[in-house]
């Protein structure tokens, strides 16, 4: 094998030849004279078409490497300009890295693929680049694997929720496709005006072919999508609804605490009543024989909290016989159970039968089309893990860009390896 090609594997340079290899010794770095083949030669950096060539541009530059140990490596190359007939002067594109960047093809995948895998402070030091550089070899790579992509393109099912990535109410929208099950679409900040630009993108032609839109029970959402998908079917997350129900149940577990206060009971019983949130909280079959324990106490000492107890029990059952019956006999259930909470006598119990009734339609959609946000919900919980992982970010933007390139498509792999089937 030539020298030339052993460097060439080494470099991790293709369509180019090894002109030199030397150490820069005032840098103390490794340097390689390069050269595209000829059939590279003159061609647009933008669109990569040939181009006539205009100057020599600023004379040669440098392109950062992947290290060879310890030694920081650049590939060092003649920079020329072409004029091209759609773009007109630009500078000569080159085989080893992207239009623009400093820093070679192969660099920018390693570091993409240690983005998706560990803290961006940690690439920036194994890298030894800022911590801005790696945000912008994210947004290149994404940019670069979305070239012609359209993520709009084809959507029947959505899922659409907001997620908080900084303290002081910082939101961010969220927007996946149920089908493909990947993000494609986020925006800093909620709300409709937010949303508007979402369907604004969309386009009214695309946004009639949808089918299914989940959220959950914010109006904003609800009002939003009412305007412009008018054949879309809105299911409520189950979720939500249960969540909404642990909340009353707190609610009333506090205000027996208190009434347990008030009534000069032992103090014991109080403390009893304040430590009983998880036996409330937990599912029956997650529950330890302490808790169960402490749920038979509940119903003998407190019977107001236990009835509350099984009222959120009865709704998540709701949505049990939905999995695992027909619909029809988990909507008769669910209009049962709302006349239950409507004669119950348990103020928070009550304003949730309400609330419920306001959202039964949607809620009713959930049954009959077994369609909830979890997906979504789950993808939240990746994008917390990513802001958690990088120690949070400063603005929306750097986390959009990450969030992106880890769950909106196909994630990166290292360079010269394919990435493992899951």
């Amino acid at each position: 094998m030539s020298a030339n090609r052993i460097w060439k594997r080494l470099l991790t340079v293709e369509r180019a030849v090894v002109e030199q290899v030397e150490i820069d010794q005032d840098a103390g770095v490794l340097v390689a004279r390069v050269r595209p083949v000829v059939r590279e030669r003159h061609r647009c950096g933008i669109c990569r078409r040939p181009g006539r060539g205009y100057d020599q541009g600023r004379g040669r530059r440098r392109w950062r490497c992947l290290d060879a140990g310890t030694v920081k490596v650049f590939l060092e190359a003649e920079a020329p300009r072409v004029r091209c007939r759609e773009h007109g002067v630009v500078a000569a594109a080159v085989p080893w890295a992207r239009h623009g960047a400093g820093h070679t093809l192969v660099f920018d995948q390693q570091a993409a693929w240690m983005a998706t895998e560990c803290s961006k402070s940690a690439v920036a030091q194994l890298m030894r680049v800022s911590w801005r550089t790696v945000g912008a070899i994210v947004e290149r790579f994404v940019a670069d694997r979305d070239t012609g992509l359209d993520r709009l393109s084809g959507l029947r099912r959505i899922g659409i929720d907001e997620i908080s990535y900084r303290k002081g109410q910082k939101y961010m929208t969220v927007v996946v496709d149920h089908h493909s099950r990947q993000v494609v679409w986020m925006a800093d900040g909620h709300g409709r005006a937010v949303l508007e630009g979402f369907f604004a993108e969309l386009g009214p032609q695309r946004s009639a072919k949808l089918t299914h839109v989940s959220a959950d029970g914010a109006q904003w959402i609800a009002d939003t999508v009412a305007a412009h998908p008018p054949r879309a079917v809105r299911t409520m997350d189950p979720f939500h609804v249960v969540a909404w129900a642990t909340e009353a149940l707190d609610a009333e577990r506090r205000a027996g605490w208190n009434r347990a206060r008030h009534q000069a009971l032992d103090a014991a019983t109080a403390r009893a009543l304040k430590d009983s949130r998880f036996a409330l909280w937990k599912n029956p079959e997650d529950l330890t024989h302490r808790q169960q324990a402490k749920l038979g106490w509940i119903a003998a000492t407190d019977p107001r909290l236990h009835r509350a107890y099984l009222l959120k029990e009865g709704l998540r059952t709701v949505f049990a016989i939905a999995r695992e019956q027909d619909t029809q006999t988990a909507i008769a259930a669910l209009d049962r159970w709302l006349s239950w909470a409507q004669r119950c006598r348990i103020d928070t119990f009550a304003d949730l039968g309400r609330r419920i009734r306001r959202h039964r339609e949607v809620i009713v959609n959930a049954l009959v089309e077994r369609l909830s946000n979890g997906l979504i919900e789950s993808t939240n919980t990746k994008t917390r893990l990513i802001i958690r992982r990088g120690f949070a970010f400063r603005t929306a933007s750097a986390v959009i860009a990450l969030v992106m390139l880890t769950l909106g498509g196909e994630r990166p792999s290292l360079p010269g390896r394919q990435l493992a089937s899951t």
